[in-house]
């Protein structure tokens, strides 16, 4: 009794959360100013309630029907909206509401440490969500399967939680690889400048791993070896534009 009952909870999990007549769309989201793509933009179908944030690059994929309304907004512009009517690729535009200013030139910026606590905390269900837990609980009656854990593992809520821990995460590890390899140190060590500093600082961003271990004398070794490379094609530009494609994050 007690494996059927099991069965059907799980199977009561795995019934699909969309109805038919939904569809996954992928999009991008563009800084309606520069055309360029900008990352950290979280979209949101009011219809559903889904919502995912784009990866750097600039793009997401999320689950739509006929007439759902679409919102995407991000920290600093103003909010893009559409309806979707059957487009191949959702196209948002965002422009800014701020001034910009290079984040380098600003004081008392926050560590990515401290922006990755600040981001557990805020998401904190999230977190909690995105951990499903142990599967298996003993109580008075002895062991059983854990159903929260369950829950957890399977539902719609938990998948856009995991997603949106993982992007936290490549943010985090993003944020340090830009503290220590800064325009200011690149530049103390090659002499680059305006579009030059700007190729060599898109060809040779290092990896996360380098730029949490690697102390100031490896960072600059490694910054004086790339230059020698750099010197001798200087305008090669190794990233077009990138073509639509979105990893799968189911």
């Amino acid at each position: 009794m007690l494996v059927t009952k099991i069965k059907l909870l799980l199977l009561l999990f795995l019934l699909p959360f969309y109805a038919s007549s939904q569809e996954r769309v992928e999009g991008i989201g563009f800084d309606a100013d520069t055309k360029q793509r900008i990352g950290k933009v979280l979209v949101i179908n009011t219809n559903t309630g889904e919502n995912v944030f784009n990866n750097l690059r600039g793009e997401f994929g999320i689950n739509v029907k006929m007439g759902d309304h679409l919102i995407a907004s991000k920290e600093n512009y103003y909010g893009d909206t559409l309806i979707y009517e059957g487009q191949k690729v959702l196209l948002f535009y965002l422009k800014r509401a701020t001034i910009y200013i290079d984040p380098v030139t600003v004081k008392g910026k926050k560590s990515p440490e401290e922006i990755l606590a600040q981001r557990r905390k805020d998401y904190d269900k999230a977190y909690k969500l995105a951990d499903p837990g142990d599967f298996f609980t003993v109580g008075h009656s002895g062991a059983g399967l854990g159903i929260n854990a369950v829950y957890n593992l399977f539902s719609k809520e938990a998948k856009n939680a995991r997603r949106l821990t993982k992007f936290f995460q490549k943010e985090y590890e993003e944020n340090v690889i830009d503290q220590r390899f800064t325009k200011e140190i690149v530049t103390s060590v090659t002499g680059l400048e305006g579009t030059l500093l700007d190729n060599f600082m898109l060809r040779y961003r290092p990896s996360y791993f380098f730029a949490k271990t690697a102390g100031h004398y490896q960072i600059t070794e490694y910054i004086k070896s790339k230059y020698e490379t750099f010197k001798l094609n200087p305008n090669y530009r190794p990233l077009p534009k990138l073509p639509i494609h979105l990893i799968d994050e189911n």
